[in-house]
């Protein structure tokens, strides 16, 4: 079993954490001139020349493959309605918030894995779904403030990652990372394409915005690679509350730029619905270990 190297995990973090904000920002200001569609039609083009670009020099180009186009399609339009979702919450709704909501989406996957993986479920799943529900009842308040179209995006968008996970695990039995990059942008690139130009009008980001177009487009391939590597250096338990920095952040970030005030309430769901999800990890940390699987 390779040795936990949690210092290096964490610098591989604060990559992870910075590419996720970053592309919020970049997301808040491209909506004012181009809409979700159009965002992730760019990002997906600039992600298919960098995945080419990357796989030919690392010579795992012949890893692509064509034997499961079925879960890859599901998978990507489980992962571009969620990120559409996310993006045009990101453009109404405060950017603390949307995070909130995204931190819920473990807990859907470890309530769905048991039906569609055929994983056991467990009364700490179930504790963990619960208490994660109760924390997006903070977030949102529900009765206290309006439930707009924005809180419903964001809410549902973690469904939309959720499923895209669930698909990625069954994917990851048989495919590489090449293989499942490659069919992630040339397959969300034909759909930016055709639900942008549905209307005949795809328009163009100027000049001045091409620079948050490329933070768009990167950030999410970085932050992904970031995350990714830092849970190959040491185990999930210790990996994943650094995540939790990103709420934070991005709710400075947004105080600054864009005058979003600090909404303690945010931050109490925000911290149940992390909780959900480090209770979960834990119990299943300590599952594998007494069973002698490395994690």
């Amino acid at each position: 079993m390779t040795q936990s190297q949690p210092l290096r995990a964490a610098a591989w973090m604060v990559g992870a954490v910075v590419s996720f904000s970053g592309m919020a920002v970049a997301g808040r200001e491209l909506s004012s001139e181009l809409d979700t569609f159009e965002v992730m039609l760019y990002r997906s083009l600039i992600g298919v020349v960098v995945v080419l670009a990357v796989a030919r020099a690392a010579g795992t180009l012949g890893q692509v493959s064509r034997r499961s186009l079925g879960i890859h399609t599901i998978r990507n339009l489980s992962h571009f309605t969620g990120q559409n979702l996310w993006f045009y919450a990101v453009a109404t709704i405060p950017l603390a918030q949307v995070f909130a909501f995204e931190f819920s989406q473990p807990i859907w996957v470890a309530l769905a894995a048991p039906f569609l993986l055929a994983e056991r479920m467990t009364r700490t799943r179930l504790l963990a779904a619960g208490l994660g529900f109760a924390g997006i009842l903070i977030v949102a308040q529900p009765g206290a403030a309006p439930i707009t179209a924005g809180t419903v995006a964001a809410m549902l968008s973690a469904f939309g990652f959720a499923g895209s996970a669930l698909a990625t695990k069954f994917l990851t039995r048989t495919e590489t990372v090449t293989c499942i990059l490659f069919w992630l942008t040339v397959m969300q690139s034909v759909l930016g394409l055709v639900c942008a130009g549905y209307d005949g009008d795809i328009a163009l980001p100027s000049t001045g915005n091409l620079p948050w177009v490329a933070v768009v487009a990167l950030g999410g391939l970085l932050a992904h690679f970031c995350l990714t590597t830092a849970l190959s250096l040491a185990p999930a338990a210790v990996v994943m509350p650094l995540d939790f920095a990103r709420l934070p952040l991005v709710a400075v970030l947004a105080m600054l730029l864009y005058a979003e005030a600090l909404d303690p309430l945010v931050f109490l769901g925000a911290a149940v619905i992390f909780g959900a999800n480090y209770l979960n990890i834990l119990t299943e940390t300590r599952a594998a270990r007494r069973a002698g699987i490395p994690r």
